[in-house]
């Protein structure tokens, strides 16, 4: 991909339900390497632009590219991407290796080659030593981390995440959050992360926040704090969508905990 092409461009998008309005005009794009996070409350769009972007609905108005070809071009139009949706879609009565390696062979990977990166990818996720579990055994925050290894195997360049982190605890949700963080950053991955949850959303992060269908704003998380002239991101959030925001504010306490056991604290 042309690195100076944006990773996905969504361009004037509108969509409706009858006469309800669910996307108003919606555009934005974002970048390889960047973690970008679209926060809204719910109903505010966020599933139906994700299902939007991969082609579960079809598009009524304006247009979506990925990595610069129109999505209606074809379904190799979504090749480029690494998928992981709200609702959770791993077979429960299969092992985790199991599961990995059926999706691999949907996609053409040899088996080879498929087993390689689904043991690098586990590792990553410190998974490797559930690969012959049943998905059944496993915790909401595992089963996370299976779906999200599953997301990675055919080196997507575009990541995806719908609400990841629903029902999850607070540990299970700062380690994926982080894990996410560190694959735009150290694999250049593009990175959508749709979340109702202030806490996911870092500082640095680039932000689209979405309301009632339309955007709001978008930027530099601590730069439209700014500009809305509020204390924090909840603020900003609550100034711009009349909405209370929904926060954990235990997540960074996670984070910080995470960080004092890696560095050998207490």
């Amino acid at each position: 991909m042309d690195p100076a092409q944006p990773a996905l461009e969504v361009d004037d998008v509108h969509h409706t339900y009858g006469r309800k309005a669910a996307l108003k005009g919606v555009s934005f794009s974002i970048e390889p390497g960047r973690f970008t996070a679209l926060l809204g409350p719910n109903g505010a769009g966020k599933t139906t632009l994700f299902a939007l972007l991969t082609r579960l609905l079809a598009l009524q108005s304006g247009s979506i590219r990925i990595e610069g070809t129109d999505i209606r071009a074809g379904s190799a139009a979504l090749a480029p991407l690494g998928l992981v949706f709200q609702q959770p879609t791993l077979d429960l009565d299969l092992s985790v290796r199991q599961n990995l390696t059926y999706f691999a062979a949907l996609r053409g990977i040899g088996r080879r080659d498929a087993r390689a990166r689904i043991e690098a990818e586990l590792t990553r996720l410190e998974m490797a030593e559930r690969a012959k579990e049943s998905v059944r055994a496993l915790n909401g925050g595992h089963r996370r981390r299976v779906e999200l290894a599953r997301a990675l195997l055919h080196n997507p360049s575009i990541l995806l995440l719908d609400e990841p982190t629903v029902g999850l605890d607070v540990e299970s949700r700062a380690k994926i959050c982080q894990h996410v963080h560190a694959l735009a950053r150290e694999r250049g991955l593009a990175v959508l992360w749709s979340t109702h949850l202030i806490d996911e959303v870092w500082p640095d992060d680039d932000l689209i926040v979405l309301g009632g269908g339309e955007i709001l704003a978008k930027g530099v998380a601590r730069d439209i704090v700014q500009s809305t002239g509020a204390a924090d991101l909840a603020g900003a959030f609550t100034r711009l969508t009349g909405a209370a925001s929904a926060t954990a504010p235990t997540v960074d306490a996670a984070l910080e905990r995470a960080s004092r056991k890696s560095a050998g604290g207490a």
